[in-house]
């Protein structure tokens, strides 16, 4: 359908017919001069009866270029909220799509089902791929674009002998504004891996915060020597040595801790950037920016910080304000004001591989103190995002040997911090790393709540969740969820995901069934498998030997009944991963079976227990470290499991503690793996 590539001199020439310091907007006469330039032919009717579409162009504050696509009209309002997610149009970001990548998209939309027949897909495609290409030259991320184009929008339109009949639309452009220097990420490195550290706030007399932190850095193994005090008229507290100012210092540091009262951290900024004293600083305070009276010197203390990015070296990063810290195993350090007795932090994994990264410090903590197996080598609190943002932690991790997981807790994006971060996510899915999210403020009052405890501005979670979707990440709309989703990705990382055909079996016959009914996630769907007839002779070997053969059918899912022990239901669960039908098997491990040996200690039959070689706790995770498809077991039962639990999750078996939760997390995990292969293959 188009013509050629869009004729950009051409339009940019139209755009200056009428200037100013404010939105333009053009008339129609114009704006079908620029679509005619951009390469889409127009129709010489307006829309008929045929299908009516919306197809636009948006410059929003968190993303920069959003390309949008759907039932347009009267039809598209009235639908809008009725419709399932992704039913109604698609929405992603311009620098990370494509036109065959939007059109796949749209190909879920009752817009395209619509159109079958009407329009072929490759005019569709064209028509995307010029919409694209002016998004990403009028984009407020292009240095070079003489004007941005903050919305671009045909509503209704529809298809007439592959030529666009428009009914309505809008061009509004504006002038580019200056774009904040951009700052020294690579400094990250310095924060999280310091040769030496500075803290600033500690009480040689009393615990206060300052001494909390450094007392948790010397339990984390970080050697005194290399820590300095700032702390005029003391020598030493607690063994570390005291330098009277930053301007005494003997060298720059790394790492610069500052746990000071607030009113006084904007005067300390300034010496750090005026000292040039330390390459990366952690602003420990709250109330830099999370209150009406605070705002505006925050807002000047973040310029200022901005000013110090232009210089040669980029002057420091720093990381908060009102930020709990960094807990770096790699780094050897702990700078969270919580006592180590509140929140131990022992190794649960053999290899620490993923990262968290959240703007509140107490989401983080809980987190880790619910599911102490996600085990994360770093534990990053952005706070306000004074200066480092979500997207600079992600890019950063990205890149990072050794991470493959990343998960993040965010209120709310700085401008065009959003894009930074998708394509932050983009970069580790085509590295082969996967990046979990759980955006707050999604409701009006949740959004409101955000400003109070961050600054943050939460922005639109329906945008978010699509534009995040398509570069490849898990967007989470609950805090069970991400936990959920967090865990089962560092889990099964280096699983094969082959496809979405799922093997279910279980001795409590309520698993079997709710294992079925909770293979949809979204608009996405498990399948049940249909067993081989190999996987049917074998479970049928099985169960005779066990003498439970007469008791059930084979199926799937496949109630294997109480009788089975712990023996029968991992030869089950084997037979069907090694069925070339099946791509991952969940396995319901009926704890309270009498025939289980899931218990400490068994007062009834001694020594049929835990510590029997037979029992699952020990053969299970040999299993699942043979197979490469995915393995997990659900143990639904109360505190007295808790050690078989333990015990399996200490070897790397991914359980869940109910089936539900269990096949809801495999099935949104699926999702965002087949879909990272699938951007893989596009964009890689």
């Amino acid at each position: 359908m188009t013509n050629n590539t869009p004729d950009l001199d051409g339009i940019t020439a139209l755009l200056q017919t009428r200037t100013g310091d404010g939105h333009q907007a053009l008339n129609d006469v114009d704006l079908r001069q620029l679509l005619e330039m951009a390469g889409l032919p127009l129709a010489s009717v307006e829309p008929g009866t045929g299908i009516e579409l919306s197809l636009a162009i948006r410059n929003t504050r968190e993303f920069g270029m959003v390309i949008s696509a759907g039932l347009g009209g009267e039809t598209g309002e009235l639908l809008a909220s009725a419709l399932r997610k992704g039913q109604g149009g698609v929405s992603a970001a311009a620098d990370l799509t494509s036109g065959e990548d939007l059109l796949q998209a749209f190909k879920a939309t009752i817009a395209y089902r619509k159109l079958e027949g009407k329009v072929d897909d490759q005019n569709l495609s064209d028509c995307f791929t010029a919409f694209i290409s002016l998004a990403r030259h009028y984009a407020p991320t292009n240095p070079d674009a003489p004007f941005v184009l903050e919305c671009l929008e045909l509503n209704p339109f529809s298809f007439i002998d592959n030529r666009i009949a428009l009914g309505e639309g809008v061009c509004e452009y504006s002038r580019p504004t200056p774009v904040p220097a951009p700052r020294p990420v690579k400094k990250i490195g310095k924060m999280l891996h310091p040769k030496s550290i500075g803290i600033i706030g500690v009480s040689g007399s009393k615990m206060n915060f300052g001494r909390i932190i450094l007392k948790n850095i010397l339990a984390s193994g970080y050697p005194a020597s290399q820590i300095t005090i700032i702390r005029p008229n003391e020598d030493e507290i607690d063994g570390v040595k005291c330098a009277e100012s930053l301007a005494s210092l003997e060298h720059k540091l790394d790492l610069f801790v500052v746990a000071i009262a607030a009113d006084a951290v904007y005067d300390l900024v300034d010496e750090v950037i005026a000292t040039n004293a330390a390459e990366a600083v952690m602003l420990i305070p709250g109330g830099l920016g999370e209150t009406t009276a605070s705002r505006e010197p925050a807002a000047a203390m973040m310029k200022r910080i901005n000013e110090a990015h232009h210089s040669e070296d980029g002057g420091p990063v720093f990381l908060g304000g009102n930020c709990l810290g960094i807990v770096s195993h790699p780094g050897e350090y702990d700078t969270w004001f919580i006592p180590k007795n509140r929140l131990p932090q022992g190794q649960k994994k053999a290899q620490r591989n993923s990262a968290l990264i959240s703007q509140s410090g107490a989401f983080m903590i809980t987190r880790i103190s619910h599911n102490p197996w996600l085990d994360p080598a770093y534990m990053t609190a952005l706070g306000n995002q004074n200066d480092l943002t979500h997207g600079d932690m992600v890019n950063y991790f990205a890149e990072l040997d050794g991470i493959d997981t990343i998960g993040v807790y965010a209120e709310g994006f700085r401008d065009l911090d959003g894009l930074h971060f998708a394509k932050g996510v983009r970069k580790a899915v085509l590295k082969g790393k996967q990046v979990v999210l759980y955006k707050a403020g999604r409701s009006e009052f949740g959004a409101n709540a955000t400003m109070g405890h961050t600054a943050s501005i939460a922005g639109d979670f329906a945008l978010l969740e699509a534009v995040i979707t398509q570069a490849g990440g898990m967007v989470c709309d609950d805090f069970d969820r991400f936990n959920d989703l967090f865990y089962i990705a560092d889990c099964l990382h280096d699983k094969t995901i082959g496809g979405n055909r799922l093997g279910a079996v279980s001795g409590a016959g309520f698993e079997a069934v709710g294992m079925a009914d909770n293979v949809q996630s979204d608009n996405f769907s498990l399948e049940v498998a249909a067993l081989s007839a190999e996987t049917e002779t074998r479970i049928g070997e099985i169960l005779k030997a066990k003498r439970l053969d007469a008791l059930m059918e084979i199926r799937n899912p496949m109630d294997i009944n109480p009788g089975a022990d712990d023996e029968a239901h991992l030869q089950c669960a084997e037979a069907m991963a090694k069925d070339p039908n099946i791509d991952a098997v969940v396995v319901g491990l009926d704890p309270m079976s009498p025939v289980m040996r899931t218990l400490v200690e068994n007062k009834l039959r001694p020594g049929y227990d835990l510590s029997d070689e037979q029992s699952i706790a020990h053969q299970m995770p040999k299993m699942v470290a043979a197979l490469d498809k995915p393995l997990i077991g659900i143990v639904d039962g109360g505190e007295l499991y808790e050690p078989l639990v333990a015990k399996m999750k200490d070897q790397g078996v991914c359980v869940f503690r109910s089936c539900g939760a269990g096949v809801k997390a495999l099935s949104s995990y699926t999702r965002a793996r087949l879909r990272a292969e699938e951007i893989r293959k596009r964009f890689g």
